[in-house]
């Protein structure tokens, strides 16, 4: 008779009632997170060119405004993470996500307010040092939280939760975003339309302040390191993540996530736009077939002006295939998430992540160019949104097992959001003055320098908290 081992259970084996309401907060604000981010994302077309005057919105400009709301957003993140995720190892994780949640539903809120594209990229900013900080602190927690034997699983759950943040933008998206007859008049003058009224959405977070403060206590492993008298207390430095032996993870962590930030917001959010461009193309052709059939005599060079003109009847139906092609995105994303749990007990930590770099690389090159037309973009995006975004999770597992309690928060935030400040200037360059589309062949280039870093990368697969 086979001897019966504790490994041989079921992940979820054992798990609390307790530790299910925390891994359920924690994505909660993960999930409004990712809404607070994407939902520019979902209305990036419409949100700027509304914000500059006449004569001013050629493709090329609101292109290049669009890269730089983007690239604020993540220099915000990696300031708030950088911020809050120490600030958590000092005043405790759920006084700290109380203020990270606060931070991006008042700043998104305030973004629907934005007279200017510098406003909005401003409140861009603003809001992404809470979105920053709130993956920092939750992460950290869950893997407090969490026995060692579920850790991978819960922390990939805990990523993956982010596809519902994504699909509430594209829920957003088609309902208020692309609804341009939407027109709400406003008290004393003035109205509001479908992408400022998405923005207002942004506010609804903050009531999660109260159940996270009723419900939720600091993690045994926090409360611990803190039960010391103070003056007898180890506790962590920032600089101590520069010295052995965390230097060397704090390096790996920051490149890790450089690579996946930067990929993310240079190629992955732009897989939505090839089913968007494949629309255009068509309506455009309809539209140039049927305008020259009304006036034979007298042909028309097709400017910037005279291409909107001719799309705009199409709008609301070019819009509905964009939030298509971000949902074909976001349910293979979604699934790539859940994904790298599995994989990283089956292939280990470093093995997850160079399957999904790999596969990013060549997803990526090969939908940027070598597909076209619809039905294939369909069939591939899910494909696409799969090994493009699947690493993101090892981020949540991996980061937190590279640092002990006293100096998690820091450690776990400062990899992340590092990253973001190293992929905020190659976003810009790899963009600038370049096409969407070329720019995402080329910053996708950047999923092959994840391989040689993982050479350097220690495997933490089955180790408990340090």
């Amino acid at each position: 008779m086979k001897e019966y081992d504790a490994n041989d259970r079921p992940w979820y084996a054992g798990v609390t009632g307790y530790q299910w309401l925390v891994l359920v907060i924690a994505s909660l604000g993960w999930i409004f997170d990712i809404f607070e981010g994407q939902i520019f994302v979902a209305s990036m077309r419409e949100a700027i060119p509304s914000l500059l005057p006449p004569g001013t919105q050629d493709p090329e400009r609101i292109d290049n405004l669009n890269r730089i709301a983007l690239a604020g957003f993540l220099l915000g993140g990696a300031l708030g993470g950088i911020w809050f995720g120490r600030l958590s190892d000092r005043i405790g994780r759920t006084r700290t996500m109380i203020l990270t949640i606060a931070t991006y539903s008042v700043f998104t809120f305030v973004s629907a307010l934005s007279q200017a594209w510098w406003h909005l990229v401003v409140c861009r900013f603003l809001v992404a040092l809470g979105v920053g900080g709130e993956w920092a602190v939750a992460s950290a927690m869950v893997a407090e939280v969490f026995p060692r034997r579920a850790r991978a699983w819960s922390l990939a759950i805990f990523h993956a939760s982010s596809v519902l943040g994504t699909l509430l933008a594209v829920l957003a998206g088609v309902v208020l975003v692309g609804n341009h007859a939407l027109r709400l008049p406003l008290p004393g003058g003035g109205e509001l339309n479908g992408w400022r009224l998405a923005f207002l959405l942004g506010g609804i977070p903050a009531l999660l302040i109260i159940w996270i403060r009723l419900a939720l206590r600091e993690p045994d492993a926090w409360r611990r390191s803190h039960a010391v008298p103070e003056n007898d207390r180890v506790t962590g430095g920032f600089l101590e993540l520069f010295t052995e032996p965390y230097l060397t993870r704090t390096l790996v962590g920051v490149g890790l996530a450089a690579i996946g930030l930067a990929t993310f917001w240079g190629v992955h959010i732009y897989g939505k736009d090839l089913l968007r461009q494949a629309e255009e193309n068509e309506c455009l052709a309809r539209a140039q077939a049927d305008a020259a059939a009304a006036r034979p005599a007298q042909p028309q060079e097709l400017t910037a002006e005279r291409r909107k003109q001719l799309l705009e009847p199409y709008g609301r139906q070019i819009k509905n295939w964009e939030m298509a092609g971000m949902l074909a995105v976001t349910l293979g994303g979604g699934a790539g998430l859940v994904c790298f749990g599995p994989l990283a007990e089956w292939l280990g930590r470093r093995g997850a992540f160079l399957f999904f770099q790999l596969g990013g690389a060549a997803s990526a090159l090969c939908l940027f160019q070598l597909v076209m037309g619809k039905v294939a973009l369909l069939v591939l995006l899910p494909v696409f949104g799969f090994l493009t975004l699947g690493m993101h999770a090892g981020f949540a597992v991996y980061f937190p097992e590279l640092f002990p309690t006293r100096i998690r928060g820091s450690g776990t935030g400062f990899c992340f959001n590092a990253g973001r400040i190293l992929a905020a200037p190659l976003l810009f360059m790899g963009g600038w003055s370049v096409g969407w589309h070329t720019s995402a062949s080329i910053l996708s280039l950047l999923f092959l320098l994840g391989p040689p870093l993982l050479l350097l990368a220690p495997e933490t697969k089955g180790r408990e908290l340090e």
